[in-house]
């Protein structure tokens, strides 16, 4: 099962994305959430993965934010009637502490708000998961591992440029950062002392 990716982002489009890791590009279903969490393409992505796998589908993977959401869409997707892209789109309905909020408050109203969920739908999230969602006020989000910031996209993209190889250029850069290095040209400056080309 895969719990994670980390790679290169090499597509990003209304229904996911494409990330590269280990050279197998792997074609990740997001939510709304997760796809504003993401850098730019190319520099190295970071989502928590849940594994779908069924005896007659391909292998689906959908990817998330954060490990609340994650957890949120298994919940959800325990619920009978729910399958993956139901419990993908009330994900990206609204954002994950109102949704916990309506399930615990038991808002029909509030869930019926979310497009593809009926007063039926709703109601049964609410006597399946009402006493489940408790346990996702404990749920803290992965501290680890942040995404780069805009400098240091920038600074891994120079050193490519400059002919070197994206893996060796964004060691550097981290490196660089986590010297102290924030602007755009110390990042380079002190990565250009790191790299092997």
């Amino acid at each position: 099962m895969i719990a994670s990716l980390r790679g290169a982002l090499l597509e990003s489009g209304p229904e996911g994305v494409v990330i590269e890791a280990g050279g197998v590009g792997y074609a990740v279903t997001t939510t709304v959430a997760a796809q504003r969490s993401l850098p730019p393409l190319g520099a190295t992505a970071f989502l928590l993965i849940h594994t779908h796998a069924t005896q007659d589908g391909p292998l689906q993977l959908f990817g998330f934010a954060d490990a609340a959401e994650r957890t949120l869409f298994q919940l959800l997707h325990s619920v009978s009637g729910i399958g993956p892209r139901l419990a993908l789109n009330i994900l990206s309905g609204t954002p994950t502490p109102e949704l916990v909020d309506a399930l615990d408050r038991g808002d029909v109203a509030r869930l019926m708000a979310i497009p593809g969920v009926g007063k039926k739908t709703a109601e049964r999230l609410i006597v399946e998961l009402r006493d489940k969602v408790g346990r996702m006020r404990a749920v803290r989000p992965l501290e680890e591992p942040r995404g780069p910031t805009a400098a240091e996209s920038e600074a891994v993209s120079a050193l490519v440029n400059l002919g070197y190889r994206r893996a060796d250029a964004e060691r550097a850069v981290k490196g660089a950062a986590a010297a102290g290095a924030a602007d755009l040209e110390d990042l380079i400056r002190h990565a250009l002392r790191k790299v092997v080309r």
